[in-house]
């Protein structure tokens, strides 16, 4: 009889239901288990700053403690949220904000002005859109307590958008925001509908979040990470389970509620149990891609990042991470897949297969001369951990001397902020990914700058690509900004600040008492969901 690569995954989560399942899934505590949801994300949580970090799950548990001055809405327009009114001076260049009654931190003390402001200019200092900002900024100030002020130098049509841009600008207490941007916050309080429970955390092994029952929620429904964000739930509780079989063991038992990323090999057997559900919440996409060290050898040539950019058959390492062709689909255009601003600019390196003479004729046009490149490999998430090994096994056949560095996506998250060279424990290359959706932002993306060590983990370098990056807020029509996208796109794939290695949607698994979820990019908000009759 043959046995088929589901079967064996049906019988090891057979084998997985069988196990006993961790004590910690088990523990009880004083809120009831029917209105408590057990959560396993993408990846665990190690740093709690999303100041100080882009990792998609530090951003989740900064919309869960904190609160924002503006968010968007599911149709990706901005509202306000702890906005009350804002205005704008008859010369465009004095922008005043009134916060909304009921704002307090869950120290119990009041939200005022001069946290806005400190957090404003610490959030600025890091964030792509930001930046962009302060080019233009003469003065952020407090009128009042509940009022404050940002003048600029020139207009900025944009900057609503740029409050309300990701990773979001989160509102910190004004002696967390004085610390700077490098340095992580060591608090977890703040003002938004979750209080961090630190008793009931343990690193490496769970966080939880209470309902704050102080927070004043907007009146509008909930409308992606905009309106009103009302709890329905006494607790949330994030488990660190690596293991995939595991997770599904215990989502089956109802000892866990909900898998952010289940494996690809689990699918099918999340289809068949009835008391499961898949669901897409980001239904735009994500893109996943290799960022290169810019500032080391060998990709600080250009021709070595040009290298990588035509060794990738991006249908190869589709397959590889996500098997089914009904989740993935290649992308050429910088800006993405269906979105406004995809293109067709200079994607003649794209070949069905790669190419990889081409790549070991530009690797060695950059004077590669076999030092050792280190590839950063995540083991807790599947996908990347597959593309990762199919990238050494090309690059080692096109002569490169290439070394994985197997940790989980929390230890990939500290290395790769180091810029020195492989010998002092730097890096060469690792894949993540980003929405599909963030690339129609380019003036607010992290990902899209070539503004070097002021730019996102690889800091390329481009002054030319930059200039036209800063354009963009300045723009005024659709047509306008499809011209400027394909401008730099045609720049972009000349110098590879990154590399595209194709597009997929991910399903999560839920079971089918917890609903509600709001679907958005990127990030996932716990408000609204709802368990059972809760």
């Amino acid at each position: 009889m043959t046995i088929s690569r589901r079967d064996l995954i049906k019988a090891g989560v057979a084998a997985g239901t069988a196990l006993s399942i961790p004590s910690v899934l088990r523990a009880q505590t004083e809120a009831s288990a029917e209105r408590t949801v057990r959560m396993v994300m993408g990846s665990f949580l190690r740093a709690f700053d999303p100041i100080s970090t882009t990792d998609d799950t530090s951003q989740s548990h900064g919309l869960a403690i904190f609160d924002t001055l503006f968010a968007l809405d599911s149709k990706f327009m901005v509202q306000p949220q702890m906005v009350h009114k804002w205005g704008i001076s008859d010369d465009q260049k004095t922008y005043t904000f009134e916060l909304r009654d009921g704002l307090g931190w869950h120290d119990g003390t009041a939200v005022t002005a001069a946290d806005c402001v400190a957090s404003i200019r610490r959030w600025a200092g890091v964030q792509s859109g930001g930046q962009l900002m302060m080019k233009r900024v003469k003065d952020i100030s407090k009128k009042d307590d509940r009022t404050f002020i940002i003048a600029l130098k020139e207009p900025l049509g944009l900057l609503p958008e740029i409050l309300a841009s990701a990773p979001p600008l989160f509102m910190m207490r004004e002696k967390d925001a004085n610390r700077p941007a490098t340095e992580q916050v060591t608090t977890n309080v703040g003002s938004g509908p979750f209080k961090f429970n630190e008793a009931l955390s343990k690193p490496g092994a769970r966080i939880t979040y209470d309902r704050n029952e102080k927070y004043v929620a907007r009146r509008e429904s909930a409308d992606g990470f905009a309106g009103g964000k009302v709890v329905n739930v006494d607790r949330v509780v994030w488990e660190n389970i690596a293991d995939q079989q595991t997770a599904y063991a215990a989502l089956q038992a109802s000892e866990i509620d909900f898998i952010q990323s289940p494996s690809v090999d689990l699918i099918p057997v999340i289809e068949s149990n009835p008391d499961l559900q898949l669901e897409i919440l980001d239904k735009g996409g994500r893109i996943l891609l290799l960022r290169m060290n810019c500032l080391q050898k060998p990709f600080y040539n250009v021709k070595a990042r040009q290298a990588m950019l035509h060794l990738v058959d991006q249908e190869a390492f589709l397959q590889a991470a996500f098997g089914n062709p009904k989740y993935y689909r290649t992308v050429t255009s910088l800006f993405g897949n269906d979105t406004p601003y995809s293109n067709d600019e200079n994607t003649g390196w794209f070949k069905e297969g790669g190419d990889p003479e081409t790549a070991k004729i530009l690797l060695k046009e950059a004077g590669y001369a076999g030092e050792k490149i280190v590839l950063l490999q995540p083991t807790d998430w599947t996908e990347s951990s597959n593309a990762s090994q199919l990238l050494a096994a090309e690059l080692r056949k096109i002569g490169a001397n290439v070394e994985l560095a197997p940790s989980d996506w929390g230890g990939i998250v500290e290395r790769r902020a180091k810029t020195g060279p492989v010998e002092d424990g730097g890096w060469s290359l690792f894949i993540t990914d980003h929405s599909n959706y963030g690339t129609t932002q380019p003036h607010t993306n992290i990902d899209l700058t070539a503004n070097g060590k002021e730019g996102w983990y690889g800091w390329p370098t481009s002054n030319e690509y930059e200039a036209l990056r800063a354009k963009w807020v300045e723009v005024k029509t659709l047509e306008e900004r499809k011209a400027l996208a394909r401008e730099m796109q045609k720049l972009y794939w000349d110098f590879v600040g990154m590399v595209y290695l194709g597009a997929y949607v991910q399903p999560s698994a839920r079971r089918k008492a917890l609903t509600r979820l709001i679907g958005m990019p990127a990030y996932l908000p716990m408000w609204n969901m709802q368990k059972g009759s809760a």
